[in-house]
């Protein structure tokens, strides 16, 4: 289901709501950026594959190393599932995502040139790929204005009033429909990032807050 700007429902941001919320969040951070390290939209596919049930600082100290010795399909390839494994055992669920990393590269240059494609389908068909990665990828090393819901932006959709949905797919097309184009860019980051540190699962930091006026959550920890 698709919402009207101009017909809100109750409990929902408004239009004129949403602008500001976005204005708010881009005055604090005209530029946001992922936590994540990486250097060309490969090593970014790999770090978001391996960001899955971790933190993104520890994925970024396990891809410190591994990045240094394959930071392309091919070399990533050439080192294996056995050399990738070395590199992330300090990362959740390590074994699988070692299989992942090595399968997903072998396909890279199998079928698509060692690049990293600009297609959706094609992202999804890569092992450990899903829709959450596959819109990070083409949001950040192509700049298509997609937004991943993670369990961050899951929350913070549904705290707001901004985008609520009990899935994740029904939140990202609640998003897709009432985020304004001309915020669709960076909405993704102000948002996972407004979650991760302002409105946090446990204890959320209402007091400093650039939109709890705006934000219909009736458990405000306000001072």
């Amino acid at each position: 289901m698709s919402v009207k700007q101009d017909e809100p429902l109750s409990g929902r941001l408004t239009a004129p709501e949403i602008e500001t919320l976005f204005a708010r969040l881009a005055e604090r951070m005209p530029e946001p950026r992922s936590d994540l390290q990486y250097t060309n939209p490969f090593t970014l596919l790999v770090a978001v594959v391996l960001s899955a049930q971790a933190t993104d600082e520890g994925v970024n100290k396990a891809t410190r190393a591994l990045f240094q010795v394959a930071d392309t399909p091919e070399a990533m390839a050439a080192l294996g599932e056995e050399g990738i494994r070395d590199h992330i055992r300090t990362i959740g669920l390590f074994n699988a995502k070692a299989r992942n990393v090595a399968a997903l590269s072998q396909i890279l240059v199998r079928d698509h040139g060692g690049q990293v494609p600009r297609d959706r389908e094609a992202l999804e068909a890569l092992p450990g790929v899903g829709r959450k990665t596959a819109n990070v990828v083409l949001n950040i090393a192509f700049g298509e204005p997609t937004i991943a819901v993670d369990t961050h932006i899951f929350r913070v959709a549904n705290r707001t009033g901004l985008a609520p949905g009990a899935t994740v797919v029904h939140v990202e097309n609640e998003l897709m429909a009432v985020v304004p184009p001309h915020w669709r860019h960076h909405a993704h980051h102000w948002l996972i990032l407004h979650g991760r540190y302002i409105c946090k699962a446990r204890k959320p930091a209402c007091g400093a807050c650039p939109i709890s006026d705006l934000c219909r959550y009736p458990d405000k920890a306000l001072p």
